[in-house]
């Protein structure tokens, strides 16, 4: 990236994708405190967005990095395909976060009250992208 409109378009992007991921906590978190009485104060929302945010912003839109792939091959006689660890992370912590979200924003809109194992499953869920993706964006920015 050499040129000042180029900087500042990712990082606007940037913090879009982190906008995104602070609303998916938040709406997470909201669905969350529902149903679990005990979670439903402002530092918990606070700490849902931010989380949310971080991981969305370093998930997403990792930096370009060194390929280590990880054989997917059970037998480890070396052939078969490889995956890279940072780009499996990322993509399968967007996928848990974001289907997290949307299920809770659906439970939200629809008026249902989620039982507390759900709504903590939904959070666990949530959790687990969270975490794969502040991995992910983690292991891309080391091996630059």
């Amino acid at each position: 990236m050499n040129s000042m409109p180029r900087r500042l378009t990712h990082i606007v992007e940037r913090i879009g994708l982190a906008m995104v991921g602070a609303a998916a906590g938040l709406f997470v978190g909201i669905h969350t405190g529902s149903s679990i009485e005990v979670l439903m104060n402002q530092g918990f929302l606070i700490i849902m967005t931010i989380a949310g945010g971080a991981g969305f912003y370093l998930g997403i839109d990792t930096p370009r990095h060194r390929f280590q792939g990880i054989s997917l091959n059970p037998l480890g006689d070396g052939r078969g395909a490889k995956v890279d660890a940072a780009e499996f992370l990322t993509a399968a912590g967007t996928f848990l976060a974001a289907l997290a979200a949307f299920i809770s924003v659906a439970l939200i809109v629809l008026n249902r009250d989620g039982r507390v194992v759900s709504s903590a499953f939904l959070l666990g869920v949530w959790l687990l992208g969270v975490v794969m993706q502040i991995v992910a964006g983690t292991i891309a920015r080391i091996r630059r």
